[in-house]
């Protein structure tokens, strides 16, 4: 049985829009990478600067005792959060 006009397009129109799902799919996971990448080289960044300043330490130390979820909180339990050096604070 030969497919018709109509059937091609559909399955043609079917192909395409499996392949655009694909790409955005693609494009979302692109996008919660690199999400997931800032969030650590923030986190980093804001933990290098607690080493060496007394009030970013204190926003850490905020920020982790207002987490709202529990198992957020559990993974800092037992974790030496850095602290400034005397004499060692960021002078900008």
């Amino acid at each position: 049985m030969a497919e018709t006009e109509l059937e091609r397009a559909e399955k043609r129109y079917a192909q395409a829009k499996a392949r655009l799902q694909a790409l955005k799919n693609r494009e979302a996971t692109r996008q919660r990478k690199l999400d997931t990448r800032r969030k650590v080289i923030l986190g980093g960044a804001l933990m290098d600067l607690a080493e060496r300043d007394s009030n970013a330490a204190a926003m850490l130390y905020r920020l982790i005792r207002n987490l709202s979820r529990e198992q957020d909180r559990k993974a800092f339990a037992e974790w030496d959060a850095p602290s400034p050096t005397p004499g060692d604070e960021d002078a900008s």
